[in-house]
């Protein structure tokens, strides 16, 4: 089912200026990556396929995820998640530097609201909207999923759209804040809130390590997240 997901997300054109904001990007290389064959196309979700948990960010960077193809691949949000992720079990390296680096997730599937890089990071409503059948599709082909994560505000206010769809609530008075947990009832999976790991919030002391440490190993304890299933 996920490869289905992935194979659609690969091929969408559904957002005109995305689409030329992600190619222009690609033929128009920052100086330090000039020798890279950019991806330029659509970021699909990755990680273990039997996931109990799953994290969701805003959308990949333009030099990071639409330059190696791989969700928080390549840029320094991604060095900060995945070397978290792999302090608490979640994955097999601390690196993530390109789509063939041989790293693994355990029990944890990552992905973004968004699947293409948008210009200024700041996506369009319309833009967020066409992407929403995505992420809903992920979440459905996760069967033993458990807890979603959401890494700021943007993914929080998407996750929590489709929740909101998937199980027929009613719309929710739920603000984001980090380190929050909403239980929304039996059955629907947790929702755990954490800053984004951004250099904006990162070089500024906005998240620390400690602090996403603590709220990933809170998820792990409150949404009962395996590390090693059989």
């Amino acid at each position: 089912m996920l490869l289905k997901v992935r194979n659609q997300v690969v091929d969408c054109r559904r957002c005109p200026r995305l689409v030329q904001y992600r190619e222009e990007v690609a033929r128009n290389k920052r100086k330090e990556f000039v020798d890279w064959q950019y991806w330029g196309r659509p970021v699909p979700g990755f990680g273990d396929p039997d996931a109990s948990l799953l994290i969701v960010g805003l959308a990949p960077a333009a030099h990071g995820g639409n330059r190696t193809g791989r969700v928080f691949t390549g840029d320094r949000s991604g060095d900060f998640l995945y070397r978290a992720l792999y302090k608490v079990g979640l994955a097999n390296q601390p690196m993530s530097e390109n789509s063939d680096d041989a790293l693994r997730l355990n029990d944890a599937y990552v992905t973004a609201a968004v699947k293409c890089a948008p210009p200024d990071n700041k996506p369009s409503t319309a833009e967020t909207s066409n992407c929403s059948r995505y992420l809903a599709s992920e979440i459905d082909s996760l069967r033993d999923l458990k807890a979603i994560l959401c890494l700021g505000q943007f993914a929080f206010n998407a996750v929590m759209k489709m929740i909101r769809s998937k199980y027929n609530l009613p719309r929710l008075p739920a603000r984001f804040g980090h380190g929050k947990v909403l239980r929304l009832g039996q059955g629907i999976p947790l929702i755990i809130c954490s800053y984004h790991p951004s250099p904006r919030n990162t070089q500024t002391g906005k998240l620390t390590e400690k602090m996403f440490l603590s709220v990933l190993r809170k998820t792990l304890r409150d949404g009962k997240i395996a590390r090693n299933k059989p």
